[in-house]
């Protein structure tokens, strides 16, 4: 699928090349509780063993994982959680009212040399999701 603009820009590529996009539903006894759209660039697995998150021997496997079985180490994650409006698909996906308040979270998983191997687009009921971060201090 072509990148939009935004993940284009996430993921450092130029707008319109090519992506394996994945969306995921998360449940919690029986009800949705997380939506994600992972978008990987297709140049970095197209060929592979990897190419679909979600299909082939290493499905389910996990971006660090599956990159590893690929020759990409994955070196770090950056996630910018913000409070914002629900959507109207993203009330009826989670069951809640239309523009109920959601933790929208951007993560993007980099390469020990800095690249962007996949960038996620998380969503989460405000009433479950606990932001919290732990901090390692260097002394």
């Amino acid at each position: 699928m072509p990148a939009p603009a935004e993940i284009a820009a996430r993921l450092g590529i130029a707008e319109g090349e090519l992506c394996v996009r994945t969306t995921y539903e998360f449940l919690a006894d029986g009800r949705p509780v997380q939506l994600s759209t992972s978008w990987e660039p297709y140049d970095l697995t197209a060929g592979t063993l990897v190419v679909l998150p979600e299909g082939g021997p290493h499905a389910g496997a996990g971006v660090v994982n599956r990159m590893a079985t690929i020759g990409i180490t994955v070196g770090h994650a950056v996630e910018q959680p913000e409070p914002r409006q629900a959507t109207a698909e993203e009330a009826s996906l989670l069951g809640v009212q239309k523009a109920a308040l959601v933790t929208h979270i951007r993560r993007t998983y980099y390469s020990d040399e800095g690249r962007p191997v996949e960038t996620a687009d998380i969503v989460v009921p405000a009433p479950h999701c606990e932001i919290v971060y732990e901090i390692p201090i260097n002394r």
